[in-house]
């Protein structure tokens, strides 16, 4: 039986070069010796086949180069696209992304965080289920985490990268009701579990303000059940108990372009024109929402920038470096397009 190959180790290249395992790890490393014996080592270690061990590395410097990234769910493409620049944005410095994915749940999110943190990850990166979970604090005594989106009031992190839903909501309530839109239906990933989203209660506030009819409904991401569900908005029965009569928002305010999608596959079903018959209105700016007929008018965060700033500051709290901002507020921009118009009526 043929006998697996057998790891060079550092030893073996101390040997090949005449220095000690010491001096060999900090000339592989680039530090405390001549650019001679850097290159000398390295081409060494080249020709024995020589690979750091990782779990070897890991043990001495007490960092894995793995950062945990937690996305709410998945089922949202925009996160899907976010989740990808953070990956890329963390590979750029040598570090991996272990992204895993809450699918919505609470609960589920505070257990990942927890394994991510006993499996010895060097940061964490989170966007939030329930920002207010009283767990967060004890993850963020172990280890640095930066929150996305929403903040966690309960817990020290070491960075947040955050979303002004205040001024986002403000926004598209506003040009709803300069169009004219007097009732409008918003659709959120919020579940049940988690009423208290600020941007659930920053839209209650400005409907107050507005004085717009608004109703908030939980929304699933995934398009087949997000159409389910804007097919009984549409219908005028999203839970059964409206009362006969009532007349159908002439606006939906979807707080993810991914349920974006499914009011428009349910309009289609119904024979309605979105544009026309029905205004639709995102939070995302996802690529897709671009290439719809119409195009959906939405809110661009500025993603690339979100990853940036939320890797950059994980790095720094794993490196422990200060850092002159650890809160970062994205600003959003209404990309006004085809799907919102004045109503008929």
């Amino acid at each position: 039986m043929a006998r697996p190959n057998k790891r060079t180790t550092l030893r073996e290249v101390a040997e090949a070069t005449g220095l000690s395992t010491a001096a060999v790890s900090y000339a592989l490393r680039g530090k405390h010796v001549s650019k001679e014996t850097e290159e000398r080592v390295r081409k060494a270690a080249a020709d024995l086949g020589y690979e750091a061990d990782p779990i070897a590395r890991a043990l001495a410097s007490g960092r894995t180069s793995m950062v945990g990234v937690l996305a709410g769910d998945l089922q949202d493409l925009w996160q899907q696209q976010l989740m990808a620049a953070i990956g890329r944005e963390l590979l750029a410095g040598d570090r991996y992304a272990l992204i895993l994915d809450a699918g919505g749940d609470p609960e589920r999110e505070l257990s990942l965080a927890k394994q991510l943190r006993d499996q010895r990850v060097d940061g964490l990166l989170v966007s939030p289920v329930d920002p207010s979970a009283e767990g967060w604090s004890k993850i963020a005594d172990a280890v640095p985490v930066v929150s996305i989106g929403d903040a966690l009031s309960r817990a020290r992190t070491a960075g947040e990268v955050l979303f002004d839903n205040r001024a986002g909501i403000d926004a598209v309530l506003d040009y709803l009701r300069g169009l004219g839109h007097r009732r409008v239906t918003v659709l959120t990933p919020t579940g049940p579990s988690t009423p208290d989203r600020p941007a659930d209660v920053y839209v209650r506030e400005a409907a107050d303000r507005l004085g717009l009819e608004v109703e908030v409904l939980p929304c699933p991401q995934e398009l087949d059940a997000a159409t389910a569900m804007a097919r009984r908005v549409l219908a005028n029965s999203p839970d059964g108990r409206r009362p006969a009569g009532l007349a159908p928002p002439t606006a939906v305010f979807c707080f993810s372009d991914s349920i974006a999608y499914g009011v428009y596959a349910a309009a289609a079903e119904a024979s309605l024109t979105v544009g026309r018959d029905l205004s639709v209105v995102g939070f995302d700016d996802h690529p897709v929402s671009r290439v719809l007929s119409p195009p959906l008018t939405t809110l661009d965060w500025g993603l690339t920038a979100i990853a940036k700033e939320a890797a950059r500051l994980a790095v720094a709290a794993i490196e422990g470096r200060r850092v002159r901002r650890k809160r970062i507020l994205c600003a959003p921009r209404l990309s006004e397009r085809g799907s919102a118009v004045a109503p008929r009526e």
